[in-house]
C-alpha cells in the first residue's frame, strides 16, 4: 500500500478563563505558522506526499502511469534524461517520492528517485519538463580505530564494527605490499578515516581514509592519502613514511580475498601421473565462480582465446621485459589489442580447460621466461616528486603520531 503523508496543519489553542462570571468562558484561537519541511530542494508541505521502494516487476513507465503521467511525457522521460536519470537502471528496494499537486486531481508534478543515501535524480514534470541530480547535504567526522587480526581481517573489522568496506578499501591500498591471503594471527592494523552523515545523524557510508597502519608478519607499513597535482588534475595517492609510494609495478595477485591453492613448483609430482615430474609454472588462485579476475598492471591484451588445457585465457604484455597470463576463465572481457590498466576487470573465475575446481592459474613471464611471481624483486612505482615533499613530510608527521596513539 502506497504510504501518503500529510503535512501539518494550524494548531487551535482554546483557553477557557473566569473573569467573575463562571458561565462566561472566552475561547482564544492561536493560528501558528506551521513548519516548513524542505528536502530535495523542494517545500514539502506544497505537496501530497507519496514515499514508496522499487519493488519486484515495476518500471518507471507503471509506476508513472499509476499515477496519472502521460505516456508522452514517460516516453520523453525513457529517452532523452538517461543522463540525469536513466529509468533502465532503476534497481529493486531503491527509495523514490513523489509529490503530488495539493488539489483534487492530486497529479504528480515531481518525481524523485534515491540512487543511494546520499544522490538523488528528480524529474520535474511542471512546465518544461526538467531532470537533474542532486545530492543531500553531507557532514564528514573523523574517526579512528584499530584491531588484532584473530581469524580474518573482515571478522576483526565485523568485531569492530566497522564498515564493511573497510575491509575492501585497506586491501586496495596495501594491494602491492600485502599478500591478503596469507594474514597471519596477530597481524595488526590502525586507521583514520571519515564517516559521512546526513542532516549530522543519519549514517550515509565510509568517507576517505587519512592514514593506515597495518603490522604484517612483524613488519610496519605505513599509508597516507596525499593529494598532488598533475597538470589540472589532482591525484590521489598513498605514500609510506618516507613518502615512497606504496604502489608496486604489480599486484600481488589477479584476485581479491582468495588463497593460492597450487604454488609456482618446478619440481611437483602427481600421483595420478604416476608421480612423473610434472611442474607447474603457474599459481593458482582458488576462489567462487565468477569472482572478477583483475589485470596486474599496465598493459596490452596479446592474447585472448579458448585454447585446449588452458580454457579461456588471457595474456597480457606489459613492457619488454614482463608478460602475464590468466588461465581457466568463465568468460573473458578484454580482446587482443585492448590495453588495460592495473586493476581493470579482465574475466571472471572459471573451470574451463584442464581443472578441478574454480581458479586462475597465474603465470608470470620475466624475459620471455616463467618465472614464479613472489621470489621477484618487482619494481616500484615513483616516489613522491621532490617539489611535493617537504609539504607531504608536514602533513604526514601528525598523523603519523595520532596513528602511534590508537589503542588495538
Amino acid at each position: 500500500m502506497k504510504k501518503i503523508l500529510v503535512i501539518c496543519l494550524p494548531v487551535l489553542l482554546f483557553i477557557a478563563c473566569n473573569s467573575g462570571n463562571k458561565d462566561l468562558a472566552e475561547v482564544v484561537e492561536i493560528e501558528t505558522a506551521p513548519v516548513l519541511v524542505k528536502e530535495y530542494g523542494y517545500i514539502l508541505n506544497d505537496y501530497n506526499i507519496v514515499r514508496d521502494t522499487i519493488r519486484p516487476g515495476d518500471t518507471f513507465g507503471d509506476i508513472l502511469d499509476a499515477h496519472g503521467v502521460s505516456q508522452d511525457k514517460i516516453f520523453k522521460v525513457a529517452t532523452k534524461f538517461r543522463d540525469s536519470f536513466d529509468v533502465r537502471k532503476m534497481v529493486v528496494g531503491k527509495p523514490y517520492v513523489l509529490l503530488n499537486s495539493k488539489d483534487s486531481l492530486n497529479s504528480t508534478q515531481v518525481f524523485i528517485y534515491e540512487n543511494n543515501k546520499v544522490d538523488y535524480s528528480v524529474v520535474d514534470f511542471r512546465d518544461e519538463m526538467t531532470s537533474y541530480t542532486g545530492e543531500r547535504p553531507v557532514t564528514y567526522v573523523e574517526k579512528s580505530a584499530g584491531g588484532i587480526i584473530e581469524s580474518s581481517l573482515s571478522q576483526t573489522m565485523e568485531d569492530q564494527e566497522l564498515s564493511p568496506y573497510m575491509t575492501d578499501r585497506l586491501s586496495n591500498i596495501y594491494a602491492w605490499t600485502v599478500n591478503f591471503f596469507h594474514l597471519q594471527k596477530g597481524d595488526r592494523f590502525k586507521v583514520i578515516y571519515t564517516e559521512k552523515y546526513i542532516n549530522d545523524s543519519i549514517p550515509a557510508g565510509l568517507g576517505e581514509i587519512k592514514a593506515a597502519y597495518f603490522e604484517h608478519r612483524g613488519t610496519p607499513l605505513y599509508a597516507f592519502n596525499y593529494e598532488t597535482k598533475l597538470d589540472s588534475t589532482s591525484v590521489m595517492d598513498f605514500y609510506d613514511e618516507n613518502a615512497d609510494n606504496l604502489r608496486r609495478a604489480f599486484l600481488k595477485a589477479p584476485v581479491k580475498f582468495s588463497r593460492i591453492s597450487s604454488r609456482y613448483n618446478l619440481n611437483r609430482r602427481i600421483a595420478y601421473y604416476g608421480y612423473k615430474l610434472r611442474p607447474h609454472k603457474g599459481t593458482d588462485f582458488a576462489a567462487p565462480l565468477g569472482t572478477p579476475i583483475l589485470a596486474t598492471a599496465d598493459g596490452t591484451v596479446i592474447k585472448s582465446e579458448y585454447r585446449g588445457g588452458n580454457g579461456n585465457y588471457v595474456k597480457i604484455r606489459h613492457n619488454s621485459t614482463y608478460d602475464t597470463q590468466y588461465l581457466h576463465m568463465k568468460k573473458r572481457n578484454v580482446r587482443v589489442g585492448d590495453y588495460v590498466r592495473q586493476g581493470d576487470v579482465i574475466g571472471w573465475i572459471g573451470m574451463t580447460g584442464n581443472t578441478g575446481g574454480p581458479h586462475v592459474c597465474y603465470r608470470f613471464w620475466k624475459n620471455g621466461k616463467q618465472v614464479d611471481p613472489f621470489k621477484q624483486d618487482l619494481p616500484m612505482s615513483k616516489p613522491l616528486d621532490e617539489q611535493y615533499k617537504e609539504e607531504y613530510l608536514s602533513y604526514m608527521t601528525p598523523l603519523k603520531a595520532q596513528l602511534d596513539c590508537i589503542e588495538y
